[in-house]
């Protein structure tokens, strides 16, 4: 143990050349409490050796040398291609469009009550975490999704070609599994997955949160084949899951896995690495200046309000005022199709196979959008809002649907540091490093 610096507390995990499918060689884990009256830092390196069972253990054993109240927890994210990506280069993209068009069915009052759930097929999604289940622990990709609250992976009683291609848990590997006795139904767009629930140890940073319900899939809609990542941990309020299923956050909460009732995204822009997921406090080392705080407008999603939006200094969208919700498990901007086409007619863009298509040779000239929120102005230069295809040229990232409900997602992310507190019913952004 060494004293230095400024008051904080730091545990810091080190993983040295291990084979452990969650992490990679020689990758760093930060756990950081906010200042304290100690002065300490603690340094654990594991060697090659041991195993990624080993691994878990010590994180917690020096999390509760240091008290594990404090701790803080830091997953990284993988940025990898995008299902889009990989399509678009094997000349299946037109095919799948047509077959799979984007549709952001979202859940509605109504359904509150039922086991199902309604979320988007997102081709573009491209961060993707990594969690583990049961004991021993069976590792799962994630994507880390702010716009619906149940945890669910693929099973081994999954015989749709969708799960062929992904991790399937296996409840009979695992001392821990319990089946719970409830269904569950999630609905896309295009396709539902089906299955069932159970309660196991799901570790998420090392960190092992105990008795949490998820769904285990036993049939997935075609498009699913296509997706990077196995499943999705919702991070969205209680009200908005399925069969009353308690979220994984609501469970680290309760059993005191963090520091503060909060969490916050940052997703790097181009590298496939440096994105991260911070459970209970922020990183001040992934944004500029200070955090604009802004409640929230309801407590279902991470909904707020939107002044309005405006291009070259004219409201084109949000006239008088909208609601959005900040998206993780969105790529793009969604909005209300005459807002979403007034915004890409003022950038320059026109529509062709369903995108805002724009010329990619005229993107350093194209105007900002400025989305208007809590009194101040969060700005998207075109660079930001552009997305640059091989294959398709460039198009902007505005998709509208038909809903008056709009989403921000990993478009508007990428800019702004996102924090979502929980304490405080707050969204917090801040420009993003």
């Amino acid at each position: 143990m060494q004293l230095r610096g400024p008051p904080r507390l730091l545990v810091e995990v080190e993983v040295v050349n291990t084979n452990a499918l969650e992490r990679g060689a020689g990758q760093t884990w930060i756990s950081e409490g906010p200042e304290t009256d100690r002065d300490c830092e603690l340094v654990l390196q594991v060697t090659a050796e041991q195993t990624r069972h080993r691994i878990m253990k010590w994180a917690i054993v020096l999390c509760a040398m240091v008290a594990l109240s404090e701790c803080i927890i830091h997953v990284p994210l993988i940025k990898g291609k995008s299902a889009r990506e990989n399509l678009e280069e094997q000349g299946l993209w037109d095919e799948y469009r047509v077959k799979h068009p984007f549709n952001p069915t979202r859940f509605d009052d109504q359904s509150l009550y039922v086991s199902s759930e309604q979320m988007t097929n997102d081709a573009d999604l491209a961060y993707f975490g990594v969690i583990s289940i049961g004991t021993p622990p069976q590792s799962f990709t994630v994507i880390f999704d702010t716009g619906s609250s149940n945890l669910w992976i693929p099973s081994v009683y999954c015989s749709s070609a969708a799960c062929a291609n992904h991790n399937r848990f296996n409840p009979s590997l695992s001392s821990t599994f319990k089946n719970a006795g409830k269904s569950l139904s999630i609905q896309y767009g295009t396709g539902s997955m089906t299955g069932f629930e159970g309660f196991d140890t799901v570790v998420v940073g090392g960190i092992p949160v105990k008795n949490q319900i998820f769904g285990l899939s036993q049939s997935e809609a075609p498009f699913m084949a296509h997706m990077k990542a196995d499943g999705i941990l919702g991070l969205a309020y209680p009200r908005l899951a399925a069969s009353q299923a308690t979220p994984v956050f609501d469970n680290m909460m309760t059993q005191h896995l963090v520091n503060q009732d909060m969490f916050s995204v940052y997703l790097s822009r181009n590298s496939a690495a440096g994105s991260m997921v911070t459970f209970g406090g922020v990183d001040s080392n992934h944004y500029y200046g200070q955090i604009t705080w802004i409640p929230l407008s309801s407590q279902m999603y991470w909904q707020i309000t939107v002044d309005s939006v405006t291009v070259n200094g004219q409201i084109v969208a949000c006239n008088g005022g909208c609601q959005a919700i900040v998206d993780t498990g969105t790529s793009n901007i969604v909005g209300p199709k005459a807002d979403i086409s007034s915004m890409a007619h003022a950038v320059g863009a026109y529509s062709a196979n369903g995108d805002n298509v724009v010329d990619c040779n005229n993107i350093n000239n194209m105007p900002a959008m400025v989305f208007h929120i809590h009194g101040q102005a969060f700005t998207l230069p075109a660079s930001t809002y552009v997305r640059q295809s091989t294959y398709y040229g460039c198009r902007t990232g505005l998709q509208s649907s038909d809903s008056d409900l709009w989403i921000l997602g990993d478009i508007f992310i990428r800019q702004y540091y996102s924090i979502f507190s929980r304490a405080q019913n707050m969204v917090g952004l801040a420009l993003a490093r």
